[in-house]
């Protein structure tokens, strides 16, 4: 199983960027994909991107394009999602996961969430 640890959520102004940190643990010899998911009170958990193992392959939902970036380190265990020109529509709970491939994430599937980190956009 792998376990999941959000940072770096908070407030700021609509235009303004923030950097979401993913913290990632599991056995030795673990592969997986690594994702980004949203959830506002009374919507759908939303899919927000992804990335591959090696982090050579990226997909992302057509309202952050451009505007988010996925990235991974593995020699840190670590996946960011740095957002940029955020808009209030960003405002959620950004939940990370994880899943056995790009694919599966990409289809809004996971095997292991994180505990979530707030982010607010003020207009």
């Amino acid at each position: 199983q792998v376990q999941l640890v959000e940072s770096g959520g908070g407030l700021v102004q609509a235009g303004g960027s923030l950097r979401l940190s993913c913290a990632t643990s599991a056995r030795t010899g673990s592969v997986y994909a690594t994702g980004w998911f949203r959830q506002t009170p009374g919507k759908e958990r939303a899919f927000v991107a992804a990335v591959s193992w090696g982090g050579g392959r990226t997909d992302y939902a057509d309202s952050v394009q451009g505007r988010f970036t996925i990235s991974r380190d593995n020699a840190k265990n670590t996946v960011i999602l740095q957002m940029d020109s955020l808009k209030p529509e960003d405002t959620g709970v950004y939940y990370c996961a994880a899943g056995p491939n790009i694919a599966v994430l990409s289809a809004r599937q996971a095997d292991s969430w994180g505990q979530g980190t707030q982010v607010t956009v003020s207009p």
